[in-house]
């Protein structure tokens, strides 16, 4: 519907037409400037039928009716995979089983400039035509770094820590050896590298989880420790790989999510336990003529239905609560599962997590 102040909007534009065309005519006779006058008109002119047109293509001020909006809601049912590229090719893994190391890094195009090498770079590798390589064939290159000994498992012979350190191509092929280039370096290339054939790895499926509950209870099943995280990383957060002693023996899987936990009261940087440092009674303070009460405003009850044994301790108190109680800290995903050990990341975290936290198949 238009707005009935539209005609008179128009008439106003007009009517100030007018008078200014009247101003302009009253300055040329007093200053006898005819050209400038005529100019000073026919921009005002311009100007007002600028304007005049401008409200009767646009309706004036007409009010125009309310949108309604309508909620438009993409429901998106694309399957998310909760890690890729680096995190789910260059995890690393804890393995028991022997390793292949007929496959080796053995030089470089330009290993005279230099000792590490990343993607771009073209290296040597000891096998060729002799062992059926092909131009084409991707390779991934591993680094075994050690046995894992950790105070953190029960377990003997977790086996040793291999890191992966990118993906390599074969673009020539010779007798003896290959010519690859580096097509992903998730860490430096070093000679003496050994090359595997890529693994057939799926990412876990995102999905909606229910909020994480801090005082959740045990699930009852298979349990582990953490026994060390990608880089030597100690104080861990969300979304960093670590390394847990749950396996294949222990019927661990590919996207199996854990409850990250720890005893309650346990897990402080400091190895030292506070004690309670205020006394029961002060004195001092008080007037000489109004003395107040003795009683410190800070410390712990006395022992007794009448008050008069000594102060209950932090100690005594947690002695008799259950032994069961636990903090839970975060959760995790596992990405990767050998014989008695897994691979997985940190998906959500309550606080900081550090190598010997627990972790419950949920």
């Amino acid at each position: 519907m238009k707005c009935p102040n539209r005609t008179g909007a128009i008439f106003f534009s007009i009517l100030f037409l007018f008078f200014e065309r009247k101003n302009i005519f009253n300055n040329n006779q007093v200053n006898k400037e005819n050209n400038v006058s005529f100019q000073k008109f026919f921009k005002t002119g311009f100007a007002g039928l600028f304007l005049v047109s401008g409200l009767l293509a646009s309706g004036g001020f007409a009010q125009r009716p309310t949108p309604n909006p309508t909620l438009i809601i993409n429901r998106d049912n694309r399957e998310v995979p909760v890690v890729s590229g680096a995190d789910l090719y260059c995890a690393g893994f804890i393995q028991n089983a022997s390793i292949d190391t007929s496959y080796e890094i053995v030089g470089a195009s330009d290993e005279r400039d230099k000792q590490i090498f990343a993607q771009g770079d073209e290296l040597y590798v000891s096998a060729g035509a002799n062992r059926s390589v092909k131009v084409g064939d991707r390779f991934s290159v591993v680094r075994p770094r050690g046995q894992v000994e950790s105070r953190w498992t029960k377990k003997r012979n977790v086996g040793f820590y291999v890191q992966e350190v990118g993906i390599v191509e074969v673009v020539k092929v010779k007798p003896d050896v290959s010519v690859v280039r580096v097509k992903t370096s998730c860490s430096n290339l070093l000679l003496g590298d050994l090359l595997q054939p890529v693994p057939q790895r799926v990412s876990p499926v995102f999905t909606q989880r229910p909020s994480l509950d801090l005082f959740g209870e045990s699930s009852g099943k298979a349990s582990g420790r953490i026994l060390l995280a990608r880089d030597g990383v100690e104080l861990i957060g969300s979304e960093q790989i670590v390394y847990i002693d749950l396996g294949a023996e222990d019927n661990a899987r590919v996207g199996d999510y854990l409850t990250v936990f720890r005893p309650l009261g346990t897990g402080n940087l400091f190895t030292k336990e506070i004690k309670e440092s205020v006394s029961a009674r002060e004195s001092g303070f008080q007037g000489e003529r109004y003395r107040g009460g003795k009683f410190s405003n800070q410390a712990p009850r006395k022992v007794g239905e009448q008050a008069t044994g000594k102060i209950v301790t932090s100690e005594q108190a947690k002695s008799r609560r259950p032994q069961n109680l636990r903090e839970v800290v975060g959760e995790m995903v596992i990405l990767n599962v050998k014989e008695k050990t897994a691979t997985a990341i940190i998906t959500r975290a309550a606080t900081e997590i550090h190598t010997g936290d627990n972790v419950e198949i949920q």
